[in-house]
């Protein structure tokens, strides 16, 4: 079986973005703790556990295809000088992130991959749920809710 490079490509793309989330929203639980906002903190961390859990997919994914996971250059952590700022940075993270499971999962209906199709699928609707939850979190935000690190 010949191995599909772009495939490789879109799922160690997606690794490298799911690393990149757990990153991001480790820091940001770690820092919604120091400010006192437990609530914020739980969040993010319940967050954490949903991205490890794409992380897991998408490695067992590349090693069932005989492929070595690699995430690389992940991006800096963004955090944020206000919940709202934090949240609106989430909101672009994960608006990414559907962007890339969309595309990703078009290729796997054109090359007739319907394994890694459902894989990415699925993450794309977890994302969807995340940036739904994203929307909420910001509409409920009270005015100039400010928290400067």
């Amino acid at each position: 079986m010949a191995m599909d490079p772009r495939l490789m490509a879109y799922l160690n793309r997606a690794l490298t973005h799911e690393m990149a989330a757990v990153q991001q929203y480790m820091a940001q639980s770690k820092l919604c703790d120091l400010w006192g906002m437990a609530e914020y903190c739980s969040h993010f961390r319940q967050d954490v556990i949903e991205e490890l859990g794409h992380v897991e997919s998408l490695m067992e994914a590349l090693l069932k295809l005989g492929v070595t996971p690699h995430a690389t250059q992940l991006p800096a952590v963004r955090l944020g000088r206000s919940m709202e700022e934090m949240l609106a940075i989430d909101r672009v993270l994960e608006v990414e992130a559907v962007r890339l499971y969309e595309e990703a999962a078009a290729y796997c209906t054109r090359v007739r991959d319907s394994d890694h199709h459902a894989l990415f699928t699925q993450i794309m609707r977890d994302e969807l749920h995340h940036l739904d939850d994203l929307d909420k979190m910001i509409a409920s935000l009270p005015t100039k809710e400010k928290c400067y690190a």
